[in-house]
């Protein structure tokens, strides 16, 4: 089972500081090198572009391998590790540990007992995609928060019912262990790592250069909804996602929504809660959420507008249900987590709409 190990190299010097406007490091520390632990298939090898696009205090990045031969990819493309567990028995800064395509099967003992070293060593460690079912082998998220793909977000809860699993999350930072949703939530991860290390500005500076967003607009739900939506929409409850999805304003109450899948509502109701454990009306709150957050995170709109066409009809309502789901009220919202910071009180918008 192979693993990745990322030892941080050194920019070349085509990547220095001032060349093409790009910022220096707000911060001033030794070069950190990151250890990426990869079991099976997995395409993260954006992280040395990311790597080399660093400037100032530089990275230095190693690919490990539990064996230390070359491995091939779920796409078929092979790559060449640096190491592998056996030789990389020096401590790391960074410990990234990344999943295969699908669930990756238990690791070994020797292979275990390197993670729980390595971890324990490191001054933080966490993993993309299915990797956090190898952390979570080894003991290393109990007690923790932490995500994974949403396809897999559920098993990972229930095979490790002591980790705090937010399924909605691109990605989930929890003290010096982190954790990511599918392979390219990799890349939103990292830039928050960047951004720890060197500043806001030199991550929006790579991010720019990566061409993605520095954080991304919205959770999982975005992409998991739509897509398992585009898998079947034969079904009752595919259908109603659907239908939320695109229609936060219109009426849906358990009538409405019984009309529109063409069943009774009592037998809605049960669907609801075999398939997503909860009630419809406690669904739909949570898709209107969702939509809302997303419009904060991307527009500057003012909270009024951001209510209505998430389909909460007033500011308060929005605010009510932000603080019962999330903790927070919309207006701290906007302020974590919205990219371009264009969110401030519009003239005639009273604090209240605001909040």
């Amino acid at each position: 089972m192979p693993f990745a190990n990322w030892r941080i190299l050194e920019a070349p010097e085509d990547l220095a500081p001032e060349a093409e406007g790009r910022p220096c490091s707000s911060r001033s520390s030794p070069p950190r090198k990151f250890i990426c632990l990869r079991l099976q298939a997995c395409g993260t090898r954006f992280s040395r572009r990311i790597a080399r696009s660093l400037t100032g205090q530089p990275y230095r990045v190693q690919l490990v391998t539990e064996f230390g031969i070359t491995e091939e990819s779920a796409s078929g493309v092979k790559y060449v590790p640096d190491a592998g567990i056996e030789d990389a028995t020096y401590p790391s800064d960074t410990l990234i540990v990344t999943g295969p395509y699908g669930l990756p099967k238990n690791p070994s003992k020797e292979t275990t007992q390197w993670l729980r070293e390595q971890a324990f060593g490191s001054r933080r460690y966490g993993s993309t995609c299915t990797g956090a079912f190898l952390l979570a082998h080894a003991g290393l998220l109990s007690g923790r928060r932490a995500t994974t793909h949403w396809q897999y977000a559920d098993r990972l809860a229930t095979v490790y019912p002591d980790i705090h699993v937010e399924p909605d999350r691109i990605f989930v930072r929890d003290g010096p262990v982190f954790s990511s949703a599918g392979v390219t939530a990799a890349i939103d991860l990292a830039f928050s790592l960047i951004e720890e290390d060197h500043g806001r500005a030199l991550a929006l500076w790579v991010a720019r250069r990566l061409v993605v967003f520095l954080k991304r607009p919205g959770g999982q739900s975005q992409f998991s909804d739509a897509l398992t939506a585009q898998t079947s929409t034969t079904s009752p409850i595919e259908r109603l996602r659907l239908h939320i999805l695109a229609n936060p304003r219109a009426e849906l109450g358990l009538a409405a929504l019984s009309d529109v899948a063409g069943v009774s509502p009592r037998h809605l109701s049960r669907l609801f809660h075999t398939k997503f454990g909860m009630a419809p009306a406690a669904y739909v709150e949570l898709t209107r959420i969702d939509i809302a957050r997303r419009l904060l995170e991307e527009s500057s709109s003012p909270i009024k507008a951001i209510a209505y066409a998430a389909g909460f009809g007033s500011p308060t309502t929005l605010r009510r249900a932000f603080l019962r789901r999330i903790g927070v009220t919309p207006l701290q919202y906007r302020g974590q987590f919205q990219t371009t910071r264009t969110g401030d009180i519009r003239e005639g918008e009273s604090a209240v709409d605001s909040s």
